[in-house]
């Protein structure tokens, strides 16, 4: 199933239905995931990445519990905006991700979610350690809450990263 328009993923969903925002990284997987409104995005928790079947499983077991409709993967663009190998690895794992779990997938850019989250966090002074545990969630709520923002109803939504 190709990725589709974060605001036709919003306009098709179940009403009460969430979104889960997926920051895939090398060793772990961020997630967050939206209020019923899909007006507010909150850390949920990581994932150790391993086999695509075993990750697709959980997300799907998320999804379940929580009432979530569809994911939101952070798209890692180059700083200029290019969709490089980077783009590409995340784009192939978060479509067949969505397969796997039988959920619907649009993409976001990411880019510096993770800085900025880290900056966030050294400013709160939280250790290193405190980082590292909750680094990865709070990063797939920061790309999750920008993409609920940019595509709140009333706004002109950018076009998704096909």
């Amino acid at each position: 199933m190709p990725a589709i328009n974060l605001s036709d993923l919003r306009a098709a969903l179940p009403r009460g239905a969430r979104l889960i925002g997926v920051d895939p990284g090398a060793r772990l997987i961020g997630l967050a995931l939206s209020d019923v409104t899909l007006t507010l995005a909150s850390p949920y928790g990581a994932l150790a990445r391993g086999k695509l079947s075993a990750n697709a499983a959980e997300v799907a077991e998320i999804a379940r519990r929580q009432g979530a409709g569809g994911l939101v993967v952070g798209l890692p663009l180059g700083m200029d905006g290019s969709f490089g190998p980077a783009a590409q690895a995340a784009k192939d794992w978060g479509l067949a991700l969505g397969d796997a779990a039988g959920l619907p997938v649009a993409l976001w850019d990411e880019r510096l979610s993770s800085a900025a989250v880290n900056r966030a966090m050294i400013e709160a002074d939280l250790t290193r350690a405190k980082r590292a545990r909750a680094v990865d969630a709070a990063a797939a709520a920061y790309m999750l809450q920008a993409a609920l923002d940019a595509t709140a109803p009333g706004l002109e939504a950018p076009e998704a990263w096909g």
